[in-house]
């Protein structure tokens, strides 16, 4: 197995921040040709999820509809005032696997891999394992 962990840092509280071209350069760098790339997020107010990436709407899209169903304010009983986010990176979720073939990604025409970040902004790590 090969694995490295990757630092991203976010600008922002909430934001879709594209990694597609983190985990494509680390499959480059460690000349991976065939397998299963494992991203794996290790924060709690964060997650990773793959979605459109050729319209920045559909992030706004996403980030407005999760703070309707999640709002940052809501009687939480967590202390540190981040509950939102916590919930938010439990539905999105903290790993995903996507297929290599002929030294590529097998992404959808449209799609890329994104850190939701929901706590920020951080410096977040990513755990990519082929």
């Amino acid at each position: 197995m090969i694995t490295e962990l990757i630092g991203v840092q976010t600008g922002s509280h909430s934001e879709f921040n594209d990694i597609t071209h983190k985990i494509e350069a680390f499959i480059t760098k460690h000349n991976v040709k065939e397998g299963l790339c494992h991203i794996y997020i290790p924060h709690t107010t964060c997650g990773v999820t793959i979605n459109e990436n050729a319209d920045p709407d559909v992030k706004k899209d996403m980030l407005m509809e999760l703070g309707k169903i999640v709002p940052l304010s809501d009687g939480y009983s967590h202390m540190e005032g981040n509950s939102a986010a916590h919930i938010k990176s439990s539905l999105m979720g903290f790993s995903l696997s996507v297929p290599v073939l002929e030294g590529r990604l097998l992404l959808g025409t449209w799609q890329g891999i994104y850190l939701c970040e929901f706590d920020g902004p951080r410096n977040r790590k990513v755990r990519i394992s082929v």
